[in-house]
């Protein structure tokens, strides 16, 4: 039988064959076998998703998964001021509620409604729709769906600029019988409108000309309406805080990078100084599932809503000025999702290749499957497939001795309520539960509910593939944008919920900075655990030893 290698030997080749620095996010093209599928009514697409199996991940490459906290609507001042309802009040179980306020009536054809519900209307009419004026104010799904969707036609800083100069223009307003105490209601209602906008979408305000656009148009309120200045210096406090603490976020992100990068430096030089598994770390599945849902919820809190639209634009759709919608900062908490996910997927796996002795790397199988099983308890969807998808990796299903020694039966379970059969529908009926139970819901530990991120971006996608964003009249089609709010709406209540758990900063510290294994790596540790069965395989072994080990 052939000897097996030094623990210290494989680990030092693995560490050689990683790449320079973490593995970078791939926000790929869902695969093909997903029909593109809209369920508005003006859309030729009917019918619902269809996946086959081939869509259940075997490697985490392709996976990709939303935040800022939103408020409920605010009394800016003593006069009275439409009342925004919270979200999951704001769409009923068919999308837009139409009936929530008494909109101005358009007496134009520029906006077209069907039984109360908005439809489709030009760009332009769209955004007066936005601006309030002296007897009306836009209700609060219209707001988070305009300014969620309308950057697939405009800048949002040349959206900004449009709101200011309408709303400049209307306190200008001369028209006899207007008194100036009338005009001066309108004051209160647009700072309303700021407030929603940079508290629902607080990233577009890191753009200096959104930022220049605020300040004069609040400066003008402020100047001639010296009750509103301490309401306006509420805004701007809150907006840079929330900016504030997006920068110490990403310098997080950045050390986290910068330690798991020295760590996988000294991996390569002095395998022995490291060389611990997870559950030397963490003995326990519970509380590493916990520690998980920290990770997950920290990440998903600094997703914008905006993202998963940015996400959708390559290039700027109206000048092509890959300044703007090409800056890598407009999804950059959307890759450093996909990135967690990523690296979790890969833990899994190196964690599994990197013992040498067969009853060590099923024990850790066995206890992964474990993890799985309470993160699905939890309602920790994205971790739980994260780690089928790492165990589910080539160099790991490859193990069939190490395999043959783990009880299967509750990962045959795991694997059956992700079966992405029927477009995933076990584990549409389980997240549907998760959300039910989060409803009814008296404490914080059963309010989680952390969707599985790929699948959730696919259907974005799709829906916005599968529907066209314009009509053949050129009116923009808004009941497309009313579907893809009602999918971020979702998510973004479920990101509101507060970690119950402990944190532990030596098992949080070990997910997000130990060394993980590139798959090059991994499948040289697999056939060095368990020899090659087939040429093929013996050819990319001597491949691997001639490229990592620098001889055949």
């Amino acid at each position: 039988p052939r000897q097996a290698p030094k623990v210290s030997s494989i680990l030092r080749v693995c560490a050689a064959g990683q790449g320079q620095g973490p593995i970078r996010p791939q926000l790929a093209s869902p695969c093909s076998c997903i029909a593109p599928v809209c369920r508005c009514s003006r859309c030729s697409l009917a019918g619902s998703l269809r996946r086959s199996p081939c869509c259940l991940p075997q490697s985490a490459k392709c996976l990709f998964s939303i935040f800022p906290t939103l408020f409920a609507g605010r009394r800016l001042i003593q006069e009275r001021m439409p009342q925004t309802p919270t979200f999951p009040a704001v769409f009923d179980s068919s999308g837009y509620n139409g009936n929530l306020y008494q909109s101005k009536e358009d007496t134009s054809d520029k906006l077209y409604y069907h039984e109360n519900n908005l439809l489709s209307g030009s760009l332009e009419a769209l955004i007066q729709h936005l601006v309030p004026s002296i007897d009306y104010y836009p209700d609060r799904t219209f707001i988070f769906t305009f300014l969620l969707s309308s950057r697939l036609f405009i800048h949002p800083h040349e959206l900004m600029a449009k709101v200011c100069h309408l709303c400049v223009e209307q306190r200008r307003i001369k028209e006899p019988g207007i008194d100036k105490a009338r005009i001066r209601k309108n004051a209160p209602k647009i700072l309303q409108l700021l407030t929603e906008w940079t508290e629902t979408f607080p990233y577009d305000f890191r753009d200096e000309r959104m930022m220049r656009n605020l300040k004069e148009l609040t400066q003008r309120i402020a100047s001639s309406d010296e009750v509103y200045r301490k309401n306006i210096q509420q805004i701007i406090q809150n907006l840079l805080r929330k900016l504030a603490a997006l920068r110490q976020y990403e310098e997080l992100l950045a050390r986290i990078n910068a330690q798991a990068t020295d760590r996988l430096t000294v991996l390569k030089t002095k395998p022995q100084s490291i060389q611990r598994d997870i559950i030397t770390v963490c003995n326990d599945p519970y509380t590493l599932a916990q520690q998980l849902t920290h990770i997950e919820l920290d990440r998903l809190t600094y997703i914008g809503p905006e993202e998963f639209v940015q996400a959708l634009v390559q290039k700027d759709p109206i000048d092509n000025d890959k300044s703007s919608y090409g800056d890598r900062r407009k999804t950059h908490n959307l890759e450093a999702y996909v990135e967690w996910f990523n690296r979790l997927s890969y833990l899994v796996a190196t964690e599994i290749c990197m013992p040498v002795k067969k009853k060590h790397r099923a024990r850790i199988i066995e206890y992964f499957i474990d993890v799985a099983r309470e993160c699905f308890n939890i309602g920790n969807f994205n971790s739980l497939m994260a780690i089928i998808s790492g165990m589910n990796m080539s160099p790991v299903s490859r193990l069939k001795k190490t395999w043959a020694k783990v009880k299967t039966a509750k990962f045959d379970i795991l694997e059956h309520q992700m079966d992405p059969s029927s477009n995933f529908y076990n584990y549409r009926t389980a997240l549907r539960g998760a959300a039910q139970r989060s409803l009814t819901a008296h404490s914080n530990r059963e309010k989680i509910v952390i969707p599985f991120c790929s699948l959730f971006i696919k259907d974005i996608y799709f829906i916005n593939e599968g529907c066209a964003n314009r009509l053949p009249n050129g009116h923009v089609n808004f009941e497309k944008f009313w579907e893809l709010a009602k999918q971020v709406m979702e998510i973004m209540t479920w990101k509101q919920v507060e970690c119950p758990f402990e944190r532990d900063r030596k098992i949080l510290q070990y997910l997000l900075t130990a060394p993980v294994f590139s798959e090059d790596a991994l499948y040289f540790a697999s056939y060095e655990s368990e020899g090659p069965e087939n040429h093929t395989e013996k050819d990319r072994w001597k491949t691997l030893r001639s490229s990592l080990l620098g001889r055949v």
